[in-house]
């Protein structure tokens, strides 16, 4: 059985949600979904994760914000924006707050899939 390969994914969109959900967890992770960057915050600082997958714009909290306030308390653990902001400073301004990785919605599935395999692998 692999190992940390447990993932709070923050998404508004509840469509996207489900989608990542399925997708995840047919691939053997354990996904906890957030809807707004204040309740992955919140479960960020009570729940182990191994990855942080984050959109950027939500209510709340930007993807961001999310990261800078995960940052002050969690240095170590990787974060992977995956969102439709595609502009080269949102992608910027994601890896100046601390993420390690950057997506592009829509990317495909294996495209997700690998990133998050890297970025888990990298921070073993």
């Amino acid at each position: 059985m692999q190992s940390r390969r447990r993932i709070l994914y923050t998404e508004d969109d509840a469509d996207t949600r489900e989608l990542i959900r399925f997708v995840f967890t047919r691939r053997g992770f354990e996904i906890v979904c957030a809807e707004s960057g204040a309740e992955a915050l919140a479960l960020a600082k009570v729940e182990p994760f191994d990855l942080f997958l984050v959109d950027n714009w939500m209510p709340e909290l930007t993807g961001v914000e999310l990261t800078r306030h995960i940052r002050a308390f969690n240095q170590i653990t990787p974060i992977l924006f995956y969102s439709g902001a595609a502009h080269h400073q949102d992608k910027q301004a994601a890896l100046n707050a601390g993420a390690q990785g950057y997506l592009t919605k829509p990317a495909a599935i294996d495209d997700l899939i690998a990133e998050t395999e890297r970025l888990l692998k990298q921070s073993t």
